[in-house]
């Protein structure tokens, strides 16, 4: 394996460990550990740990999948291995 394929894979998992990092501290902290904490907000008129629960971890996986097709988009161009 190339020295540029190997930093390009490095490349690739941080970004990958990245965003399952903060989709785990959405869905796992904010709709179970947090979650009397920030019940005391509300939005939309409901509980916002519930609303997190239910709603935004799915919301932030939506934002997740497409800033990482827009990263490694750029990483591949990066690396010379871009599909044009």
């Amino acid at each position: 394996m190339s020295q540029n394929s190997v930093r390009y894979w490095r490349t690739n998992l941080r970004l990958m460990l990245g965003c399952l990092s903060i989709w785990f501290l959405v869905s796992f902290g904010c709709g179970i550990l947090w979650v009397e904490w920030l019940n005391e907000f509300r939005l939309g008129g409901y509980p916002l740990g519930f609303w997190f629960a239910q709603q935004g971890s799915i919301f932030t996986f939506v934002v997740l999948v497409f800033f990482y097709a827009f990263k490694m988009r750029q990483i591949d161009k990066r690396f010379g291995v871009a599909e044009e």
